[in-house]
């Protein structure tokens, strides 16, 4: 270390003057080692003398170790201001590592939960709650409130050491007076803030019309959403008719559909709150005044017999098309899609082709025949696919590729699973499905095969959303 640098931390360098008088005490040293050299050496009492300084010397070494031992790490009187030493930060940080309570608890791993509870609407309610829940080590990290009539409904997004159990949650929240405690894991897409979420459903809304069940199911909740077509409630069904303000009984909400009908949600193990109601009716009514819309995009596809085929989505302005492409299916493709007399096949167009009951893909020649159709329906918190082809354009990959683009589509709006309804003989349907390479259940219901696809997005990941094909694919093959 240079002279310069000692001087700047503290410490003054080497001068003349301090080498004299170092000197000098090494000269000092010297004369009186030599003084007592020579009286123990001739003086007649020289080996006592000798035993009693080594004695002396032997006391001394022993009283500094055990003084040393003893006030060695005393804290210093006072606060100098000086830094610590690196050592010492070292040691301090280690020492207080070890010491604090529970710190392999605080850093190691945590689950999301999602919980709510009823409290007394009055001053302290909310912080007995919080105090209960940081006496488990649990991090509220959002807090949305419900107000009652009689009391308030809170609702937590909670982040909780891996080792407690929604048990001892749920214990600690009652005894701070919570009731009505409901709770169950959460995931990411929870952390995203109530506003922000609620905005993106609105977007979602109001871009597809098919959305506004899934926008409802996302909002409110693990529930089941049921639609009933205008023609199906009548005035005096009292339990499905809704007015035009709808209703919220309990577990159940009516919402007056835009055309007439009714949406039904049901949610059986938690009750509806007022707030959740405004939401819903608020989501509905955007979706009323908008009116019917359906994206317009769609994707130009040829086939390996060189035909272009374009491949879209439909609505009920397509009912005529695809009537007419049910006047040129055989019997046997009609009864085997839907499973009944081939003269009652028209009669459920107008409820596939609504974007109220989910969505649908077209096929479409270019002549602008339609010549396919694929449906991707909600039924009440399950999702189903169907599919039909026309003969004449069978067994060219359409339906595979119209199977590929519904199962997709069911993986971005966050279903987990699909079903498909059909025959044991339908050997080109069931081949479809093996070709998703996905889990697959079999089920034989009635003489029906129920082939449901347990949908994996690791495993779908890879295939293009149907928007994203038409973004950067306009024309491509359709692989058998």
């Amino acid at each position: 270390m240079s002279q310069v640098k000692r001087a700047k931390n503290g410490r003054p360098v080497h001068q003349w003057r301090r080498d004299l008088v170092e000197l000098a005490a090494l000269f000092t040293a010297v004369a009186v080692a030599d003084a007592v050299a020579n009286l123990i050496g001739h003086g007649p009492d020289g080996p006592t003398l000798l035993l009693i300084s080594a004695v002396v010397l032997v006391a001394t070494a022993g009283f500094h170790t055990w003084w040393s031992h003893r006030h060695g790490h005393a804290p210093p009187a006072g606060d100098t201001g000086s830094r610590p030493t690196a050592a010492a930060r070292t040691a301090g940080a280690s020492e207080a590592d070890a010491t604090a309570p529970d710190a392999g608890a605080v850093a190691g791993e945590t689950v999301l939960w999602r919980m709510r509870t009823t409290v007394r609407d009055e001053p302290g309610s909310l912080a007995a709650l919080c105090a209960a829940l940081a006496g488990q080590r649990v991090d509220i990290l959002s807090l949305q409130t419900h107000p009652l009539t009689e009391g308030t409904v809170d609702e937590f997004l909670l982040r909780v050491p891996a080792q407690v159990s929604a048990s001892d949650i749920t214990r600690a929240v009652s005894h701070a007076g919570g009731a009505g405690t409901w709770i169950e894991r959460a995931d990411a897409h929870d952390l995203v803030d109530a506003p922000t979420r609620v905005l993106g459903l609105a977007t979602r809304t109001a871009l597809d019309a098919a959305e506004l069940p899934l926008a409802l199911r996302q909002l409110l909740g693990r529930c089941t959403i049921r639609s009933l077509p205008a023609g199906s409630v009548r005035g005096d069904r009292a339990d499905e008719a809704a007015p035009v303000e709808g209703a919220l009984e309990d577990t159940v909400m009516r919402l007056r559909a835009p055309e007439g009908g009714v949406i039904t949600v049901e949610r059986p193990y938690l009750p509806f709150t007022p707030t959740e109601f405004a939401r819903a009716r608020a989501l509905v009514e955007l979706d009323a005044r908008l009116g019917p819309r359906v994206p317009r995009s769609q994707d130009v596809l040829t086939l390996p017999q060189g035909n272009d085929i374009t491949v879209r989505r439909a609505d009920a302005g397509d009912v005529d098309a695809a009537k007419a492409m049910h006047e040129r299916c055989s019997a046997r493709t009609l009864s085997m899609r839907y499973h009944g007399p081939v003269g009652d096949a028209d009669k459920y167009l107008n409820h596939l082709l609504s974007p109220r009951f989910g969505r649908t893909l077209a096929v479409q020649t270019a002549s602008g025949r339609i010549v396919g159709l694929g449906h991707l329906l909600w039924d009440g918190d399950e999702t189903e696919i169907a599919l039909l082809v026309e003969d004449d354009w069978q067994r060219r990959g359409i339906g595979g590729e119209l199977l590929g683009r519904l199962v997709t589509m069911a993986v971005e709006t966050g279903c987990e699973s699909v079903y498909a309804v059909t025959q044991s003989s339908n050997t080109g349907m069931v081949a479809a499905m093996r070709g998703l390479d996905l889990p697959l259940d079999y089920q034989i219901e009635e003489g029906t095969l129920v082939i449901t696809a347990r949908l994996d997005a690791a495993a779908v990941s890879s295939r293009l959303s149907y928007d994203e094909v038409q973004q950067h694919q306009p024309e491509h093959s359709v692989r058998d």
